[in-house]
C-alpha cells in the first residue's frame, strides 16, 4: 500500500527508524522532556532556528492537558475582568498567529452572551469593546449588541423567559490534539527527533551542570542516553518531579512550583444548541465561567476549576463538577441535558503556577501566565500558561536558554509565519463546528485518500486509510492514540469509540506489529461514560 505519485509523501514516523536515531551518539543542542503543547512548541522553535533537537514523551503526544482543553483559541475574557491586560493583549495577538498557521485546525468562532438582566449587556459589552481594542488589527470581528430576537436567532434553544438581549463577540476554536500533532510533525520536518512512549528516567550531570537524559522505550524497555547542551523540562503538571530530581543531584531542594487545577467537560448532542455560535456565561452563580461550544458535530459544556491534590494521566471528575455544569446549563438552555444525555465526559489538569508558600487551594485566583525558570545546574523549566500562547512561551524558553548561557543566541521570530503540516494553500471551506471529516487533514487529505482502504468506512467518518496514515505518518501506536487524538471519537462519543476499537486494533497491529492495547482502550471508553459517585 503506497501513496500515489500525485500526493505529497509525508515524513515517515516508523518507530524502528526513530529508535535507531535515538541510539546514535549525538550531542544535541537541546533535549525537550514533555510532548504537550509547550514542549512541542519549544522543539519546533528550536529546530526552526537550526538547533539540533530531540524530544521525548512518556506517553503519547498531547496525552495530558493538551488534548483536554475547552477547544478555544482565545485572549481570555475572564482575564480581562481580572485586569490582566498584558496577558489578554499577548493572547489576542498569538490567537491570530495560531489561526493563520493552521487554518484547517483553528478558526474564528462567534460567541454570544445572553443577558437576563438589563445591566448585563452594557457591562459585558463595554468589556468586550475593550477586548476588541486590545486585539487591534488582530481582531476577528466586532462586538455587537443584540436584541432579544437576534439573540434567539443566534442561540435558538436559549431559555427565552426573562431574556433581554445579548452581546456577540469573536474568538477562536481549534482541534487541540491534532494541532499538537501538527507541531510535532512540523518540528520533525525541520530536523527534530521526536519519540513518544519514551519516558525520561534520569537527569545526567557533569561538573554541576545538566548534561543529558536517560530515557526508556516503553514498548521494549530499552534505555537510551541522550547527551545535550540544554534540557528543557516541559512536563506540565508534572514539572516538579524533574525539578526535584535535579535539586537532589545538586543538593539544592526545589520547592513545589505547580498547583494543579482540574477542568471538566461534558459532551452532548448538538440538538441542545443547534447553532454555529457558542454560548458564554461570564459569571455563573458561583463566579465561574460557563461555555457551550459547538465542536466537531457535538456540543461541549464546561469548564470547571477545582483544586486537585494529586496528578493523574486520567483524572476522574468530581460529582460536584458534573452537577455544576448540568445545573448551570439548565439555567440558560430551554431543554437542559441530563446525565443520561452525556456522550463523553473528560477531565484535564491545568499546571497553575503558585507563589512560593501558597498551598494552591484557591486555583481560580492563581495566575494563568507562564513561568520559565533556570536552575543552578542549567535545567530550564517552563510551566503554566495556556494553549493560545504556546508559541510565545516557546520563544521565552529559548530566550532563557540564551540568558543562562546553555545555548548561544540565534535570531527568533521564526515561527510567526511558519505554516504547520497540513496547512492548505487555499481558503478553508469547512467549519470546526461540523462533524469530523477529511478536512482534519487539510492539504494532506489527498495523501490519505490515496492509501488503500479509503473507501472502507469504519464509522464516525473514520476509514481504514486514516488509521494506516496515523500509524505510518502520525506516530500512532495504540487504539487510544487513534480514537482519542488522531480521530477525536473518544472525546465526542465514548460509546461509539468502543465499538470502533476492534477494527482499529486489527489495522494498527498490521501496521506496527505492536500490541494496540485494545482492552485498555475499551476500559478507558467506559470510564469516559462513568458518572462520579457522591
Amino acid at each position: 500500500m503506497t501513496i500515489s505519485s500525485s500526493a505529497p509523501l509525508p515524513l515517515s514516523t516508523d518507530r524502528a527508524e526513530l529508535l535507531v536515531r535515538l541510539a546514535q551518539p549525538v550531542v544535541y543542542d537541546m533535549v525537550v522532556v514533555g510532548g504537550g503543547a509547550t514542549g512541542l512548541g519549544v522543539a519546533l522553535d528550536a529546530a526552526a532556528r537550526g538547533f539540533s533537537v530531540a524530544l521525548i514523551e512518556s506517553h503519547d503526544f498531547a496525552k495530558g492537558t493538551s488534548s483536554r482543553s475547552t477547544k478555544l483559541v482565545h485572549g481570555g475574557v475572564r482575564y480581562l475582568a481580572q485586569g490582566n491586560l498584558t496577558l489578554v493583549h499577548e493572547a489576542l495577538h498569538e490567537r491570530s498567529t495560531l489561526l493563520r498557521n493552521a487554518p484547517h485546525l483553528a478558526q474564528p468562532l462567534a460567541f454570544v452572551l445572553p443577558s437576563y438582566h438589563y445591566w448585563e449587556a452594557p457591562l459585558y459589552g463595554a468589556g468586550l469593546k475593550m477586548y476588541d481594542a486590545l486585539a487591534g488589527e488582530a481582531g476577528l470581528g466586532h462586538t455587537e449588541f443584540l436584541s432579544r430576537e437576534q439573540t434567539l436567532h443566534c442561540l435558538p434553544t436559549a431559555r427565552p423567559q426573562g431574556l433581554k438581549g445579548g452581546v456577540k463577540y469573536w474568538d477562536g476554536q481549534f482541534d487541540d490534539a491534532r494541532f499538537a500533532l501538527a507541531l510535532a510533525r512540523t518540528a520533525a520536518q525541520r530536523g527534530a527527533l521526536l519519540v513518544n512512549y519514551c519516558a525520561a528516567k534520569e537527569l545526567l550531570h557533569t561538573d554541576g551542570r545538566v548534561a543529558g537524559v536517560v530515557c526508556q522505550d516503553a514498548e521494549t524497555g530499552q534505555p537510551y542516553t541522550l547527551r545535550t547542551r540544554c534540557v528543557v523540562n516541559a512536563t506540565g503538571v508534572w514539572v516538579d518531579a524533574l525539578r526535584q530530581q535535579d535539586g537532589a543531584a545538586m543538593q539544592r531542594p526545589a520547592p513545589s512550583l505547580v498547583a494543579p487545577s482540574q477542568g471538566m467537560h461534558i459532551v452532548v448532542d448538538r440538538e441542545f444548541l443547534p447553532t454555529n455560535h457558542a454560548l458564554m456565561v461570564p459569571k455563573t452563580a458561583d463566579g465561574r465561567v460557563l461555555f457551550a461550544v459547538p465542536w466537531l458535530g457535538k456540543l461541549i459544556l464546561g469548564t470547571t476549576d477545582s483544586p486537585r491534590p494529586n496528578v493523574e494521566y486520567e483524572p476522574r471528575p468530581f460529582h460536584a463538577e458534573v452537577a455544576f455544569i448540568l445545573g448551570e446549563s439548565a439555567r440558560y438552555l430551554r431543554r437542559a441535558p441530563t446525565a443520561q444525555d452525556i456522550r463523553s465526559l473528560w477531565v484535564g489538569l491545568r499546571p497553575l503556577v503558585k507563589p512560593l508558600g501558597d498551598d494552591g487551594q484557591h486555583t481560580q485566583n492563581l495566575s494563568r501566565e507562564h513561568t520559565v525558570l533556570a536552575s543552578p545546574s542549567g535545567l530550564v523549566t517552563v510551566t503554566g500558561g495556556k494553549w493560545t500562547t504556546y508559541r510565545l512561551m516557546a520563544e521565552d524558553v529559548l530566550q532563557k536558554c540564551f540568558t543562562c548561557g546553555v545555548l548561544q543566541p540565534r535570531v527568533g521570530g521564526v515561527t510567526v509565519h511558519l505554516p504547520l503540516v497540513g496547512a492548505p494553500a487555499g481558503p478553508v471551506q469547512h467549519r470546526l463546528c461540523d462533524a469530523q471529516g477529511w478536512h482534519s487533514y487539510g492539504g494532506e487529505a489527498d495523501a490519505v485518500r490515496s492509501l488503500a482502504g479509503a473507501a472502507n468506512d469504519l464509522g464516525s467518518g473514520l476509514n481504514e486509510a486514516m488509521v494506516r496514515f496515523a500509524a505510518r505518518y502520525e506516530y500512532a501506536r495504540t487504539v487510544e492514540d487513534v480514537l482519542a487524538r488522531r480521530w477525536r471519537t473518544l472525546f465526542l462519543d465514548a460509546r461509539l469509540a468502543a465499538t470502533l476499537a476492534p477494527a482499529v486494533a486489527v489495522l494498527l497491529q498490521q501496521e506496527t506489529g505492536a500490541d494496540p492495547q485494545l482492552a485498555a482502550f475499551v476500559a478507558l471508553a467506559a470510564q469516559y461514560l462513568q458518572l462520579p459517585s457522591r
